[in-house]
């Protein structure tokens, strides 16, 4: 077996130790950890495993896994032989020990549903043809995700007792520390083990007698009420997260050996308690209204003026406008579809071809045995009682709107023309598994509105309320676009095109063309520019994004039309 990275070696990153501990003393305290890429999730997760007490399961759940995979399902082998039985699933083998997993983000709704709600209950019950048996499954719950690769549904979110916000360290000194003990760990294993031992086993002690003691720490009523008042000043509306916090309280004061929970321990779960929920109830309330600040007369010309230029001018909010635009539909040849499992219909016979792919095929187990008692009134299955499921593809696409805010689009209140294109533009084109990311560009730099997310309401309510005003940070924007594009990704760009602010030192139009041509995803630039002298600059990003190049002021004549993109020819009304 493959020698496992300690739990103790893990350098920094306190509060992702803290929250997992509290979880390896209390199974209901479910933990996300949700961050940068290379950061340490699974290290991490999987150091936990050697921390359990022992023969305890460490189980990976695939993205892939079937229902009857994860909750249990009919044996087939039995069932082949005419004895037919339930075989169980990873949450019964997960039982008393870890079940992690990782992009628990991409897992399919109906799988996170009823693995959380198991995890929460701590019992299974399956039921398949006729068959019924309830078991515990009383395991440690464990998600990591990475934010830039989608967003974790509100409701599911708020099923994790505790959420820590992983960053990479951007210390050198931390880095090294990082770097140099895991080249020591993969030259040396055994030995690497050995010298944190001590370490290993003094936690290992730690949490045998918290998990001994946790039933008997006692809660006081102060705890309760403290807990309850932090959660309504935060405007937390789910009970979830009182009894989080007071599980987690309760766990951490088991852990430090304590009694009765202080005020101390609630103090250092509340952060993890709250962050992922208070974060969610950002997003569903509304945000503030416009702001009212008065703002002196823009050049009509769209040329920038001096306020503008030095990013010191004041904001100002436009509603947007109600605007028609065609449709966007994006295929992607040569992509994998993201889609859920699908069972093909039952009929008789042998079910060959359904595949396009190489991928191993999946036998219908309820539809394979229902053919066979069909037809014969036995569970003894033939060949031609075979039946496959397939994939029922979503074709989900994510979309990366780019908004040029800048000063020169508060001329004429332009700002609510591109707000309204951009609005229109999701709206009629955003389906039923779809994405979007929200990206402003104004001032020095660019600003991620929202991070990928499947509600489109996120997204127009992050476009309404966005502020406008300073220079035009085109490069920057685009760089930021660039690390959310996907292999499915359609890239939206709204702007003049008047880049003025370099990445570094330098031109900062140049700069936009030159990552403009290092992006290679369908495109389609929205050219907002109104000035009586055009530089044209929108449509020479456009050619260097190898992307169709529309004007703000002929969208509606458009709307219905095909968006004929020379590279991409799948965009149509």
């Amino acid at each position: 077996m493959k020698a496992a990275y300690p739990f103790s070696a893990i350098v920094g990153q306190e509060q992702m130790k803290l929250a997992l501990l509290l979880a390896a003393v209390d199974w209901r305290v479910s933990v996300l950890l949700r961050g940068d890429k290379g950061a340490g999730k699974t290290t991490t997760a999987r150091g936990l495993a050697s921390l359990l007490p022992e023969a305890s399961p460490f189980l990976n759940l695939p993205i892939g896994a079937t229902e009857d995979r994860l909750l249990g399902g009919l044996d087939l082998e039995r069932t082949l032989k005419g004895e037919p039985a339930l075989k169980p699933g990873l949450v019964s083998e997960a039982h008393g020990g870890i079940l992690y997993v990782d992009e628990i983000n991409l897992l399919p709704a109906h799988l996170g549903d009823m693995l959380l709600d198991t995890a929460a209950s701590g019992v299974n019950v399956v039921e398949r043809e006729g068959f019924s048996v309830v078991h515990a499954a009383e395991f440690v719950l464990l998600g990591s995700m990475n934010p830039e690769e989608g967003a974790l549904r509100p409701q599911l979110l708020d099923r994790f007792a505790l959420a820590v916000e992983i960053a990479a360290p951007m210390d050198a000194a931390e880095r090294r520390a990082v770097v140099e003990r895991r080249i020591a760990f993969e030259r040396n294993p055994v030995g690497f083990q050995a010298a944190w031992a001590d370490e290993e086993q003094r936690l290992r002690d730690r949490i045998d007698h918290a998990r001994r003691i946790v039933k008997d720490v006692t809660c006081s009523s102060e705890i309760f009420g403290l807990i309850s008042d932090a959660i309504c000043a935060a405007r937390v509306r789910s009970l979830r997260a009182d009894l989080a916090a007071v599980r987690a309280s309760i766990a951490y004061a088991a852990f430090a050996g304590s009694e009765s929970v202080e005020t101390s321990h609630v103090e250092a779960v509340l952060p993890l308690v709250l962050a992922h929920r208070m974060q969610d109830r950002s997003r569903s309330t509304s945000p503030p209204p416009p702001s009212k600040t008065p703002q002196a007369p823009s050049d009509p010309s769209g040329e920038l003026s001096e306020s503008d230029l030095s990013g010191s001018g004041a904001e100002r909010v436009f509603r947007p406008a109600v605007m028609e635009t065609a449709a966007i539909q994006a295929g992607f040849d040569g992509v994998e579809a993201r889609g859920k499992s699908a069972r093909a219909e039952v009929t008789p016979g042998l079910v060959v071809g359904l595949r396009k792919t190489s991928t191993p095929r999946e036998v219908d187990i309820r539809a394979t045995v229902r053919h066979a008692l069909a037809e014969t009134g036995r569970p003894q299955v033939r060949v031609v009682d075979l039946h496959e499921r397939i994939r029922e593809p979503l074709g989900g696409t994510r979309y990366v709107l780019l908004i040029d805010s800048s000063g020169s689009h508060a001329a004429q209140e332009r700002m609510r023309l591109v707000k309204g294109a951009a609005s229109a533009l999701l709206t009629r084109s955003f389906r039923n598994g779809d994405e979007v990311v929200v990206i402003a560009f104004r001032g020095t730099s660019a600003h991620v509105l929202l991070e990928p997310t499947p509600v489109l309401s996120e997204a127009l309510a992050a476009l309404e309320y966005l502020p406008t005003g300073g220079r035009t940070p085109l490069a920057h924007g685009l760089d930021c676009a660039r690390s959310y594009l996907s292999s499915s990704t359609v890239l939206i760009v709204l702007t003049d095109g008047r880049a003025n602010v370099p990445l570094s030192e330098g031109d900062g139009w140049q700069d936009a063309l030159a990552i403009a041509e290092s992006i290679h995803t369908p495109s389609l630039v929205v050219d907002t520019e109104d000035s009586n002298e055009r530089l044209g600059r929108s449509r020479i990003l456009a050619e260097r994004l190898n992307a169709e190049c529309i004007h703000l002021n002929d969208l509606e004549a458009i709307a219905g039309a095909v968006l004929a993109l020379r590279q991409f020819p799948s965009f149509a009304s």
